[in-house]
């Protein structure tokens, strides 16, 4: 055999062995035997096989060398000297095979010709191409092609892109003689015995002895009987897995395997072996190799959108071997390289569309230029029974400086729980109206429309606010009136009917309400601010439909909590951001405890002393009804990570509490002498309004509810959060929750209660006892949980990322660096530069939807 091919070697030096034969016509003419006619036959089947096959080196049990080995006392003479086939690449197999099928004679020796003739060929088929229907590639069978599109795997280019979720190391190649029990490992070895066995009807199982120079060890593949045919004596072949121990013996149980046919191109063992994504039917032997012979046979295809500059600053890989090092890393580092590279480029390409979209907005569309300085905004600052905080005068320059300019603004205000938020958006929405312009805000929740409501209506004016059951209110402001309208779908029709009339003639200067003001039906031809207090609860598209109404008003959307500043780029990444990061002098800090549920009396004797101190307390409770319900389901409902312990029963059931339940239970057995309220999400508006209403004017003590209490509602008198079943809240939800008190001159108190919480949910609430501050919360909660619990729901318009994480901050921020130094010198995205670039942004903003329109 030869010594192989090297890469830098030239197609002629790889056939020279061929270049010394004699002539075609004078091998022909030599005598020929049976045996010389047999050999022949074989390799120009195995050839046209391999051709066939994408020179994978698998159209022959052991390889080509093997055969070749075998057979080369009677084919050296016809083909010379060949290379190590195991060694090459498959377009120089290829070569290597096409020059020796013209070389090798004819074997009929009934009408063997004396000259040669043209042999026909089979058309060679058209080469593979990215976007080729995945059944192209060599192994994908009917009963593969369902499996497969149930992983959303149609094309070629899928297949490429569907990438491992973690890496078998098995890359650290050892001795026998070196294998430790219980680790995962791998030999290089020789099958010296193979025998199989069957127990009764089941399927039959192979035993190998397997051995190297320093030792041998035992391989069991249960089920797998038919690896007699494959793994023969003598065969070479690598073998990962873990070691364990039978009869005082080594032994791999059902370990990967593979002949050594060259080590580059090993998939299954020897190397960072790829696992990936997979549905019941499939394994992964099979969809490796239907990947690995994808990007054997299309890597080269894929083109780079990244320029070269970005690729030349940021030091990344080329998107060719980003892909390929993310199937097959040749080490860690490698795989963390690709990594970082494929994660940039989901950052980059969301980036670049947020910022390329907000640009087009912004040069496209005029919006409402506002003169904010006003002597009735000063006025009302004035007015005010507090003073501004640093941080809320920061925020309102910021705003009110925006909404002078004739460019829509699209700003993001967030701040703790507390930090007084409401006041900064009701100057914004003043400032409008003052105008002669309208002004929205839409809230999630009809609770907490009306609770703004009360609260900007009292903000407005110094005299009563409106009162429960109240729709319209006009307010003087210096010489000016406002007029404040509330719009929700609850209401009777009439009273929605006069709503919206007033709304088109122009009468109503600042209407809130929920989702209905941005039904059709509703007018606002004078739209000038659009207020949207997101709680992650809004989709996009009634963002956008809001920001519809009008010309193009200014948008501010208010977060009920601290946004982690990963989040805020990716879902937010269009709004320039304001943030209260101060809360309001002379509060007392809020005293927060978890307590064991052995000390649930307690804690209710402490409920009934505040009460009798003539304070007021929320008790909150996750579920409207109690139940037993799986373990794993009632987290889910609540919005609470749920990772079973090791060895957990998933499906068993565990009983929930309910507020309904509970509220009986309080009233009757433990304060029945006190005045309890019941609220929750089920109730008709008018009954939650008479329930509130009754809580804020002292006439209920405690108020047993759901998590409808959990933002908006300002009770000043309240001084205890009791949340019952805290283990099933997150920390940015409890602390939440606990804002809801404190808002008053008396210290104010939250206490934690979980019946059986485990290890994870103990993590948090010791947490939520040690933190105030909102943002730092928000952080921990966001690690914790990750961002699909974070944000409870999927949001429409949240970006999914296959190999992204919506937490890598330094990623999202350099790859908004980048979008940004591109967009400033080509906007347009024409340069030649860019072409690859702009093709592939095109397609990219077909499949999402963004808050960006």
């Amino acid at each position: 055999m030869g010594e192989g091919w090297d890469e830098n070697d030239t197609p002629g030096s790889l056939l020279a062995p061929l270049g010394n034969l004699p002539p075609r016509s004078i091998l022909w003419e030599t005598a020929m035997n049976d045996a010389d006619a047999q050999g022949i036959d074989a390799l120009r089947s195995i050839l046209n096989l391999e051709r066939e096959q994408g020179f994978e080196n698998k159209a022959v049990m052991g390889g080509l060398d093997r055969f070749l080995d075998q057979w080369k006392s009677r084919l050296t003479p016809i083909i010379g000297t060949p290379p190590e086939y195991a060694t090459l690449s498959p377009e120089q197999r290829g070569q290597w095979a096409d020059h020796v099928l013209s070389r090798l004679p004819a074997t009929d020796r009934k009408a063997r010709p004396k000259r040669p003739s043209s042999a026909r060929r089979r058309p060679a088929p058209s080469p593979i191409t990215l976007d080729d229907d995945i059944s192209r590639i060599r192994g994908v069978t009917q009963s593969h092609l369902p499996k497969l599109r149930r992983l959303d795997l149609l094309t070629v280019r899928d297949l490429l892109h569907h990438f491992p979720y973690r890496h078998n190391d098995f890359a650290d190649i050892r001795q026998i003689a070196e294998l430790q029990f219980g680790m995962e490992q791998t030999i290089l070895a020789e099958v010296t015995e193979i025998s199989q066995s069957t127990i009764g009807s089941r399927r039959s199982s192979a035993h190998a002895v397997l051995t190297d120079s320093t030792g041998g060890v035992r391989a069991t593949w249960f089920n797998q009987g038919y690896l007699v045919n494959t793994l023969r004596p003598g065969t070479k072949v690598f073998v990962s897995g873990k070691v364990s121990a039978f009869r005082q013996h080594l032994l791999f149980e059902n370990p990967e395997y593979e002949i050594m046919r060259g080590q580059d191109d090993l998939m299954h063992t020897g190397r960072l072996v790829p696992i990936y994504p997979l549905v019941d039917g499939l394994y992964q032997r099979t969809l490796r190799g239907i990947v690995k012979r994808a990007l054997d046979a299309t890597l080269s295809q894929i083109d780079d959108h990244l320029p070269e500059d970005v690729i030349h600053r940021t030091g990344m890989l080329g998107l060719q071997s980003a892909v390929s090092q993310m199937h097959y890393p040749d080490s860690a580092e490698s795989k963390e390289a690709a990594r970082s590279r494929l994660a940039f480029d989901e950052m980059f390409l969301l980036q670049m569309a947020i910022l390329r979209r907000k640009l087009l907005w912004q040069e496209e569309n005029t919006g409402v230029p506002l003169n904010t300085d006003l002597a009735e905004l000063t006025s009302f600052v004035d007015s005010l029974p507090f003073s501004l905080t640093e941080a809320q005068n920061r925020a309102s320059d910021e705003i009110l400086s925006d909404l002078r300019l004739a460019t829509p603004m699209s700003r993001l205000l967030e701040g703790d729980v507390g930090s007084g938020k409401t006041v900064v958006a009701a100057l914004a929405m003043l400032a409008a109206a003052l105008n002669g312009y309208q002004a929205a805000l839409l809230a999630p929740t009809e609770i907490l429309a009306e609770q703004h409501f009360l609260t900007i209506t009292r903000l407005l004016r110094r005299s009563a606010p409106a009162e429960q059951g109240q729709h319209i209110v006009t307010i003087s402001v210096g010489e000016r009136t406002v007029t404040v309208g509330l719009l929700l779908g609850s209401l009777p029709k009439r009273v929605k009917d006069d709503m919206r009339l007033m709304l088109a003639a122009e009468q109503v200067d600042i209407v809130i309400g929920t989702h209905a003001v941005i039904q059709e039906s509703v007018d606002i031809p004078k739209l000038a601010l659009a207020v949207v207090d997101e709680q992650h609860r809004f989709g996009v598209m009634q963002r956008a439909a809001l920001r519809e109404k009008g010309t193009r008003p200014h948008l501010l959307v208010m977060s009920a909590t601290p946004i982690p500043r990963s989040l805020a780029l990716t879902l937010y990444g269009e709004l320039d951001r304001s943030v209260i990061d101060e809360m309001p002098p002379g509060r007392p800090p809020i005293v927060t405890r978890y307590e064991l549920p052995e000390r649930r009396h307690i804690v209710y004797n402490f409920v009934r002393s505040q009460i009798e101190e003539g304070r007021q307390a929320f008790i909150v409770l996750p579920f409207i009804e109690e139940s037993e319900v799986p373990v794993a389901r009632a987290m889910f409902e609540s919005g609470a990570p749920y990772r079973p312990t090791p060895g957990e029963d998933t499906l068993r059931t565990k009983f929930v509490k309910g507020a309904v339940n509970e509220f009986e239970r309080l009233s009757k057995e433990v304060f029945p002498d006190l005045r309890l309220g019941l609220l929750h999400g089920r109730m008709p508006l008018s009954e939650k309004e008479t329930i509130m209403d009754s809580f804020q004017r002292r006439e209920i003590d405690i108020l047993v509810s759901t998590p409808v209490v959990e933002v908006g509602i300002d009770i000043p008198n309240a001084t205890v959060m009791l949340i019952d079943g805290a283990d099933r809240f997150g920390l940015a939800q409890l602390h939440q929750f606990r804002g809801r008190v404190g808002r008053g001159k008396h210290e104010s108190f939250c206490i934690l209660l979980a019946d059986e919480p485990g290890g994870n949910a103990r993590e948090r609430l010791k947490l939520v006892e040690k933190f105030r501050d909102g943002f730092k919360l928000a952080e921990m909660d966001l690690d914790l949980r990750g961002p699909g619990d974070y944000l409870g729901t999927r949001q429409s318009g949240v970006p999914v990322f296959k190999i992204a994480k919506i937490t890598d901050q330094d990623i999202a921020t350099l790859a908004r660096a980048e979008g940004q130094k591109i967009l400033q010198t080509d906007p347009a995205l024409g340069k030649p530069e860019h072409k690859l670039l702009a093709e592939r942004l095109a397609v990219y903003e077909n499949t999402i939807t963004g808050e960006m329109s």
